[in-house]
C-alpha cells in the first residue's frame, strides 16, 4: 500500500501520519510507502517495512503534482490548503493554493491513469446562509467566502473525475476541529480552540464573538477517523453524491465554556476574556449551525457525543491526561 499525504505538515496530516505510524495498515494492507508533503518539512515517523519520503514544495507549482503522484500512490489524502481567514484577506493566494493546487493535483492523477483513491479534506464553509435551524444532506452549497467557493470548486472537480473513473473520491466537508493543538493560526475558527486550550495551559484568551454563537465540532481524532473510514469505504455504496457532511457536536460558545468548567474546574474559564472582534463575528454569523449528517452517519462514519469528551480528548492526547489550570 502506497499513501500520499498533501498538508502533511499541518495539524491534522500530522495527526494522521502519527495514527498510521501506531497502525500502519490501510484498508487491511500493510503501508509500504508513505509520502508526505508541504510547503515544509512534515515530521517521518519510522514504520518497519515502509519508505517514509519527506518532500517539501508547493503543490501550485509546475510539475509538482506530477512528480507526487509519479509513484502511483493507492491513496491520497489530500489536506492541503489555506484556511478561511487567510483565503477571504489574500484572495490570490487562496485561489492558487486551494483552487489551483487541487486542480493539478487532480489533473496529475488522471494523467497517471492508476484511479487511486482519493480523500478530500472539505469544510462546511460551502454552505452559505441563510439556514434552516437544522441543515439537511441535500441543502443547497452556496457558500459566502472565499474559503467556502474555493472548497466547493474543489467538491465538483472531485465529484465530476469520478464520475469518469479518473480516481475514486471521497470529500469530506469537515466541521470545526476542535481543539486544535499548538498555536492559534489564520483561521477565523481559531477561537473555537483557543477558548479550550489556553485556559487549560494557564494561559489568557479572547473570546471574540458572542456566547450564543452556536457551531459545529468534532475532535481531532474524530477528523483522523473520518480520514481512515473514508480511505476504505465502498464508493459503489457511496453513489454518485461524493461529498458528505461529517458529523459532530452543535454547541454554543457558552455551553463550550461550560464543558470546560465541568471537565477542568471553574476557576479554568475565568481565564477567558470577552472582546467582540466585529471582523471575526461578520464571517462566523455567517456559518452553518448544526446538520443531521444522515448519510455520513449512515456510511458509519462517527464523531463525539458531547462536548465535553472532546475536552476530554484534548486533555489526553495533548496534555498527557492532566489538565493544568492556573
Amino acid at each position: 500500500m502506497k499513501v500520499l499525504i498533501t498538508g502533511a505538515a499541518g495539524m491534522i496530516g500530522r495527526k494522521l501520519t502519527e495514527r498510521l505510524a501506531h497502525d500502519p495498515m490501510l484498508n487491511g494492507r500493510p503501508i509500504a510507502r508513505l509520502d508526505l508533503h508541504d510547503i515544509v518539512a512534515a515530521q517521518a515517523p519510522e514504520i518497519a517495512g515502509a519508505e517514509v519520503n519527506v518532500i517539501v514544495g508547493d503543490l501550485a507549482a509546475d510539475g509538482e503534482a506530477e512528480r507526487l503522484i509519479k509513484p502511483k500512490p493507492d491513496v491520497v489524502f489530500h489536506l492541503a490548503g489555506v484556511v478561511s481567514a487567510e483565503a477571504e484577506a489574500d484572495v490570490d493566494k487562496g485561489y492558487r493554493v486551494n483552487l489551483d493546487g487541487t486542480r493539478l493535483l487532480f489533473e496529475a492523477i488522471r494523467a497517471a491513469g492508476h484511479a487511486p483513491r482519493v480523500v478530500f479534506s472539505s469544510s462546511i464553509a460551502v454552505f452559505g446562509a441563510p439556514f434552516p435551524d437544522i441543515i439537511p444532506d441535500d441543502f443547497h452549497a452556496t457558500p459566502r467566502t472565499c474559503y467556502g467557493t474555493q472548497k466547493l470548486i474543489g467538491e465538483a472537480l472531485l465529484a465530476d473525475f469520478s464520475r469518469r473513473g479518473f480516481f475514486d473520491g471521497i470529500g469530506l466537508r469537515l466541521p470545526t476541529i476542535c481543539v486544535r493543538p499548538g498555536k492559534p493560526n489564520k483561521a477565523a475558527s481559531s477561537f473555537f480552540s483557543a477558548i479550550i486550550r489556553e485556559p487549560l495551559a494557564g494561559r489568557e484568551t479572547v473570546l471574540p464573538v458572542p456566547r450564543s454563537s452556536l457551531h459545529t465540532h468534532a475532535s481531532p481524532r474524530s477528523a483522523v477517523g473520518f480520514l481512515i473510514h473514508a480511505a476504505g469505504i465502498d464508493g459503489e455504496t457511496v453513489g454518485p453524491r461524493r461529498n458528505l457532511t461529517m458529523p459532530g457536536i452543535a454547541c454554543t460558545v457558552g455551553e463550550q465554556i461550560e464543558a470546560l468548567a465541568r471537565v477542568a474546574g471553574s476557576e479554568v474559564v475565568k481565564l477567558i476574556r470577552e472582546e467582540e472582534d466585529e471582523a471575526v463575528w461578520a464571517i462566523v454569523q455567517n456559518w452553518p449551525t448544526r446538520f443531521t449528517s444522515q448519510r455520513a452517519r449512515e456510511l458509519g462514519f462517527v464523531a463525539e457525543t458531547s462536548f465535553d469528551d472532546i475536552v476530554r480528548a484534548h486533555i489526553e492526547d495533548e496534555l498527557s491526561g492532566n489538565a493544568r489550570p492556573a
